[in-house]
C-alpha cells in the first residue's frame, strides 16, 4: 500500500479566555502505510469534549499532556481499517481509538479496540458505551454509589454524561432525580426524554434557592460537571453525610484569572460530606460490565441518549467551542464519514 493524504486539526495557538477559531489549523499531511503490528483507519466519527479546552493551555497534568503547538489534536474516535498489518484486527474492522481530529489515523493496533456494530451504532461507543456513559456508571456505583431511595441531584444534565447519570441514579435506586440546565428547551428535555423528575433552569434565577425549593429536604448526593455556583448550591442542599462525585467543572474552563472556590467549603467539614474526583482512566477495568449492562439497556429503550452533530473535520473547532458555550443536548460528536 502506498501512502495516504488526509486532513487534520491542528493547534494553532493558546487561548486566552474561550478559544477562537483561529486557534485552530486544517492542514493536509501524507501517512505512510502500516508498519508491522499497526493499522491504518478511515475516521468516521469523532468525539469533542469539555477536558480538551484544558489541554490547550500550556499548563502540566496528572492525567494527558498539553496539546503541542503544530501538532494535531487528539481525542476519542471510531472507525474503519482501510489498512492492516495487525493480527487479528483485519481490513473492514471497525475500531475505537485515541487519534481523532483527523480523517485518517495510523496507529499500532494494540492502541485500538475492535467495537461491535450490530451492538450498537458506532458513533454509540463515544457516546453512552464509551468513556462518557462509563464515567456516569462508575461514579454512581463505584465513586459515591447511589443507595435506595436517594435524592440526586445532577449538574449539567443534558449533556453527555448528565443526561445519562439521571437515568443511571434513577435505575440504581434513587427515589428522585433532579437536574440543571441552560434554558427552558433543555430543561424540559430533562423531564421528557431523560427521565428526571425535576429540572431546573439555572438561568431563570438564583439556583441555590430553586434547589432548596425542589428538594426541602436536601439531597444525598451531588454529580457534578459544572463547579462554581453548582458546587455551593450543593453543598448548602446536601443532607449531612451526603456524597458528591466531582467530574469536571466546565464554568471554569475558559477563565482567565483563578476561579474562587465556593464560599461554604465549611459545611463538607460541618455535615461530614464525601467529595470524592473521578478520572476515568482509573476505571477502565469496569468497560465490560458497563457495556454489558448498557447496551441492553439502549437497544430496549430504557436508556435514552441524544447526539449533538457537526459534519466534517471543519467543523470540529466549532464544536469544541459549542460545547463550551453548552451549545450541545446530550453527545457532541463530529460526523467524518461522506
Amino acid at each position: 500500500m502506498t501512502s495516504t493524504k488526509t486532513r487534520e486539526i491542528v493547534l494553532a495557538a493558546r487561548p486566552y479566555g474561550e478559544p477562537r477559531p483561529e486557534d485552530f489549523s486544517l492542514v493536509e499531511t501524507e501517512l505512510p502505510a502500516p508498519a508491522e503490528g499497526q493499522i491504518l483507519v478511515r475516521n468516521t466519527w469523532m468525539s469533542v469534549d469539555p477536558y480538551m479546552r484544558g489541554r490547550m493551555d500550556d499548563a502540566p497534568s496528572l492525567v494527558l499532556p498539553p496539546f503541542e503547538i503544530g501538532a494535531p489534536l487528539d481525542g476519542a474516535a471510531v472507525g474503519e481499517v482501510i489498512a492492516s498489518r495487525a493480527d487479528g484486527v483485519p481490513v473492514g474492522a471497525t475500531v475505537s481509538h485515541f487519534l481523532g481530529w483527523r480523517e485518517h489515523a495510523l496507529l499500532d493496533a494494540a492502541e485500538a479496540t475492535v467495537i461491535d456494530p450490530e451492538l450498537a451504532p458506532p458513533a454509540a461507543y463515544l457516546g453512552p458505551l464509551g468513556t462518557t456513559g462509563l464515567t456516569a456508571y462508575a461514579a454512581l456505583t463505584r465513586l459515591t454509589p447511589v443507595q435506595e431511595g436517594d435524592v440526586v441531584f445532577v449538574s449539567a444534565a443534558a449533556g453527555a454524561v448528565g443526561s445519562v447519570a439521571g437515568q443511571l441514579a434513577r435505575r440504581l435506586g434513587a427515589a428522585t432525580v433532579i437536574g440543571s440546565a441552560g434554558g427552558p428547551e433543555k430543561a424540559r428535555r430533562l423531564v421528557d426524554s431523560f427521565g428526571y423528575d425535576i429540572a431546573l433552569d439555572h438561568r431563570a434565577g438564583p439556583l441555590g434557592e430553586r434547589l432548596a425549593a425542589a428538594a426541602p429536604g436536601g439531597i444525598d448526593l451531588y454529580v457534578d460537571n459544572v463547579g462554581g455556583d453548582h458546587l455551593e448550591a450543593a453543598l448548602d442542599a446536601l443532607r449531612p453525610h451526603g456524597r458528591a462525585a466531582l467530574i469536571g467543572a466546565i464554568s471554569g474552563y475558559n477563565a482567565t484569572e483563578p476561579v474562587p472556590g465556593p464560599a461554604n467549603l465549611f459545611k463538607i467539614i460541618e455535615k461530614r460530606l464525601t467529595l470524592r474526583g473521578i478520572q476515568i482512566a482509573d476505571h477502565l477495568d469496569l468497560f465490560p460490565e458497563y457495556i454489558g449492562r448498557a447496551a441492553d439497556w439502549l437497544a430496549d429503550g430504557g436508556l435514552r441518549t441524544e447526539e449533538t452533530v457537526a459534519d466534517g473535520l471543519d467543523r470540529a473547532p466549532e464544536a469544541l467551542i459549542g460545547v463550551l458555550r453548552g451549545a450541545n443536548t446530550g453527545k457532541m460528536l463530529v460526523r467524518l464519514e461522506g
